[in-house]
């Protein structure tokens, strides 16, 4: 059986759907259910978290390497645009910000961070919609931040004039 070599390594940084950006501290072996598996150890420094993925399931699960700049520059483009507010009822809404933000998409987590961002005169915003924009809000910059290899207080100054500079 010929071992592929994973498009993952140690020291790298990675994206994980539901948990946003990581770092890939090791490969260990581990025994479950009588099989030896080989897994990814990632940490979540922020989250003082560590998941173990099998490494022949990590692109299966959508882990992914950092975006690339383009990728970055586009969902900067996704942020200067216009709000897209759906006329679907919250819950509904609410549903799909949450899918997008856990897909793991540079681009739809963008998306998310446009249409739930507040201008100062704008209404309030409910609890959930402010827990969503965070949420958004903290994966962008987060990732924009290991990508720019900057301090995430400087990519999440660059996010905010971004969308404060956006036409209203």
């Amino acid at each position: 059986m010929s071992k592929k070599k994973s498009e993952f390594s140690p020291e790298q940084f990675v994206v994980y759907p539901a948990h946003g950006v990581g770092k890939i501290v090791s490969v260990e072996t581990q025994e479950v259910a009588g099989f030896e598996l080989e897994m990814f150890v990632i940490a979540f420094e922020k989250d003082k978290m560590t998941l173990r993925v099998p490494t022949h399931k990590a692109t299966d699960v959508g882990m992914r390497a950092l975006a690339t700049p383009d990728v970055v520059a586009q969902a900067i483009k996704t942020l200067k645009g216009k709000a897209k507010v759906k006329k679907a009822m919250w819950s509904r809404r609410a549903q799909e910000y949450e899918q997008k933000i856990n897909s793991g998409d540079l681009i739809a987590i963008a998306e998310v961070v446009r249409d739930l961002h507040r201008q100062d005169d704008q209404r309030e915003q409910s609890y959930s919609e402010r827990q969503l924009y965070e949420a958004a809000l903290e994966r962008l910059t987060r990732e924009f931040a290991v990508v720019a290899g900057s301090e995430e207080s400087v990519a999440g100054d660059e996010i905010t004039s971004v969308l404060v500079g956006r036409a209203a």
